[in-house]
């Protein structure tokens, strides 16, 4: 079936439209990240840098590492950016643009997100690293997709009757990340359940000047825990980053240094060294 023009837009000279890419300018390994800034960060430690790109908050450098082909990938902030990122990596993977038709073979990506995030629970410290084992979304993305057998519906069940979850909230959702990539890459990491919220301060418990309509929202989620796994940390882009992996086929993982505390209110105001131990962590072990 032939997609038209106005559910999969491209450029003039035939890019997808917000990234602003050919198919051949991703590579199957792929980095992502918030901050269009830490896109050169990775790509100078790469080999080879053959394809630099930006449209917007968009940034991707195409190159090779170790013999290998890698592209580093700023996203902006949101799972709503995640939404327009994802959909175009895969039809750049899995979509003929000349023809606007489905490849009949699917390509596979690997796709690693380096972010920062706040620590839930007291006892993971400032600057640690921690490993997504599933993405759990309040922001309601998901829900106008049709989940696939990656989501796991019996976690938000019982997060929603621990929480007693708000209903004028977006219902929360549950994908799981790559385990292959999980274990490659974050084995020696603190491991949890990522929550991704959709904002930073209200939606993320922080209390300024606007007053919560769910002050203790944060205890009831550090306090969740389930069959062992508990909630992490709080960030704004793994959980529809997980949930398009599984809908697409594609292999996920997030690693996030704890740049706060929520708990203790600890905060690491800089933090650029352990960002970019973290970055050559992930480069030394993505292949």
């Amino acid at each position: 079936m032939k997609i038209p023009a106005s559910e999969l837009p491209l450029q003039p000279g035939g890019q997808i439209y917000h990234l602003g890419l050919h198919p051949e300018e991703i590579a199957d390994h792929i980095i992502v990240v918030g901050d269009p800034g830490r896109v050169e960060n990775i790509s100078r430690r790469f080999d080879t840098v053959e394809i630099r790109r930006q449209n917007r908050e968009l940034v991707t450098h195409t190159g090779t590492l170790r013999g290998k082909r890698i592209s580093a990938l700023s996203t902006g902030m949101g799972t709503d950016n995640i939404d327009i990122v994802m959909n175009e990596l895969d039809a750049l993977a899995n979509i003929d643009l000349k023809t606007m038709e489905v490849k009949p073979e699917h390509r596979t990506l690997n796709i690693v997100r380096i972010g920062t995030c706040g620590a839930l629970q007291p006892d993971i410290p400032v600057l640690s690293p921690i490993a997504s084992e599933y993405g759990f979304g309040f922001d309601g993305l998901m829900h106008f997709y049709q989940h696939g057998p990656g989501f796991d519906e019996a976690i938000v069940e019982a997060f929603v009757k621990h929480t007693g979850w708000g209903e004028k909230l977006p219902y929360p959702y549950c994908a799981a990340g790559s385990k292959e990539l999980l274990d490659r890459i974050g084995f020696d990491m603190v491991h949890g359940i990522t929550a991704s919220a959709p904002g930073f301060f209200g939606p993320q418990g922080r209390n300024v000047r606007a007053q919560l309509q769910f002050p203790d929202l944060n205890s009831r989620i550090d306090s969740f825990n389930y069959n062992g796994h508990r909630i992490t940390n709080l960030e704004m882009e793994t959980s529809a980053l997980y949930g398009f992996g599984q809908i697409f086929g594609h292999n996920l993982f997030t690693v996030c240094l704890a740049i706060a505390n929520r708990v203790t209110h600890d905060f690491a105001s800089d933090y650029h060294k352990e960002m970019d131990n973290l970055i050559q962590t992930v480069l030394d072990r993505i292949f």
